[in-house]
């Protein structure tokens, strides 16, 4: 494993590319990521697709509805609507503060709950962690830690029973049906197993998961409807259903759309035996999350893409806090690992255009 370190940009470039002869002899290039030397790095490997897990066999289990979820889901969109036909009432600051509080909420879980703490791509320092916290609990979709654990076992256990959002079940399911039902066991089984001593050791995160509830309450929609009401008058109803509730369906969706569309619409060139796509309509939405087959090939990059800002609010964020101090030791694949991956298991896509 070579790896080559920048104190300047603070950002470790993976670099495993090693050459293998055919049986023609020539030389290929092929890439070997060694996951125990990147454990060390990251601190865990759980984000790995374990190739070793089997399906049980027999029938699948019953759904069970979660009738409360599907109640107050249906509401929630409902609310929205309501808040989409009271935009053009709207002063110009609430749809503007509609717009910051998106993309706060949208970076605490780009930036924080993904790339951070679930891939340990880049490290933070506690300043920027207690933004990211403070942001996650404004887009109020788990606490960190409950977020870390469900998508470590996506990663691992992708597109299986174990994955908790199986794109293979339908885009329904994978989009928002998976949060209307009782996990498939398999993905309890498989949560409970993962080591998630690194999240358990952030006071930070832990401190969040104590006081979750009340944090999601003042944050996500106490503080995005009392902001326009006091500062520039602006009508209770609009302050509550545009910059809250509508702010809040969009970023949920935005961030559903990763595990749906991103799974099952777009072009596989880093690796065409995966269900995970790129799709670039799902990166604007969700800040560059939608370089989904990259991501699943290269799960430590944090950038998830090959093209640095490019549709990638997310990356060019974690730039700017490294520039400024406040994160570090940002992962990186070296473009000749990128290469040899597009050449051996890609679908070929990335030669047009």
């Amino acid at each position: 494993l070579f790896k080559e370190f920048s104190s300047t940009s603070g950002t470790t470039t993976i670099s495993t590319v090693t050459s293998r002869m055919t049986r023609n002899g020539h030389a290929t290039l092929k890439d070997l990521i060694n996951h125990e030397d990147l454990a060390g790095d990251r601190g865990m490997i759980d984000d790995i697709f374990d190739e070793t897990y089997q399906q049980k066999e027999g029938p699948k289990p019953p759904l069970r509805y979660v009738w409360r979820n599907i109640i107050l889901m249906s509401l929630l969109h409902l609310g929205a609507i309501f808040g989409l036909f009271l935009i053009p009432s709207a002063k110009i600051q609430t749809l503007a503060w509609a717009v910051l509080c998106f993309l706060v909420s949208a970076l605490g879980i780009t930036a924080g709950s993904h790339r951070l703490w679930s891939h340990r791509s880049y490290k933070a320092t506690l300043p920027l962690r207690i933004f990211l916290t403070i942001a996650n609990s404004v887009a109020f979709q788990n606490d960190i830690y409950e977020w870390v654990r469900d998508h470590r076992v996506h990663h691992k256990f992708s597109e299986t029973d174990a994955d908790p959002h199986n794109a293979k079940r339908g885009f329904f399911f994978s989009h928002i049906g998976w949060l209307l039902v009782r996990k498939h066991p398999d993905v309890i089984e498989k949560g409970q197993k993962l080591d998630l001593s690194d999240i358990k050791a952030d006071k930070v995160v832990m401190f969040q998961r104590r006081f979750y509830k009340p944090s999601v309450v003042l944050l996500c929609f106490v503080l995005p409807t009392i902001v326009p009401w006091y500062f520039w008058d602006e009508s209770i109803i609009i302050s509550f259903f545009i910059p809250a509730i509508l702010r809040y369906t969009i970023g949920l969706n935005a961030t559903w759309l990763v595990n749906s569309a991103a799974h099952m619409f777009g072009n596989r060139p880093y690796d065409r035996n995966i269900n995970p796509r790129e799709n670039p309509l799902v990166s604007l939405g969700a800040l560059g999350e939608g370089f989904h087959n990259y991501h699943h090939t290269f799960p430590y990059d944090y950038s998830t893409s090959e093209f640095g800002w490019r549709f990638n609010l997310t990356t060019a964020f974690i730039d700017l806090m490294c520039l400024l101090g406040l994160a570090s030791d940002r992962k990186k694949v070296s473009r000749e690992v990128i290469l040899a991956r597009k050449m051996r298991t890609g679908d070929g896509s990335h030669q047009s255009g």
